[in-house]
């Protein structure tokens, strides 16, 4: 794996700047995330619970299992990146990405890498 892209998740989300993956060293996020949880989810959760080391790193830890781009990329695909994949970009990534700035630049990023390879 290319070092550059070790923290880019298969959506194209940057690891280092996700909320998610700052919170276990910042407990101000983490509060945060669990007030947005239990206010928009209905889900109540501990702060040491959220935590994740990037979906291409170890996940036996991670606060969530349901990442559906993750269970097609990288699980069921066996892709690092969506940008890999025969379908990209998929009508689903499209969508997701129109939920908000971030994921929007994921999807950018991703095209930007289709374009390199």
């Amino acid at each position: 794996m290319n070092s550059e892209n070790k923290m880019i998740a298969a959506c194209g989300l940057q690891c280092h700047n996700c909320d998610i993956y700052q919170a276990p060293d910042n407990p101000e996020i983490a509060q945060r995330i669990v007030a947005w949880l239990k206010r928009e989810r209905n889900i109540e959760i501990g702060t040491e619970a959220i935590r994740c080391f990037g979906c291409k790193q170890d996940r036996s830890e991670c606060w969530s299992e349901e990442c559906w781009i993750r269970e097609c990329c990288v699980d069921k695909k066996k892709l690092e990146f969506c940008s890999e994949c025969e379908d990209f970009p998929c009508n689903r990534l499209v969508e997701w990405s129109q939920q908000n700035n971030g994921y929007a630049k994921g999807l950018a990023r991703l095209r930007r890498m289709k374009q390199v390879d």
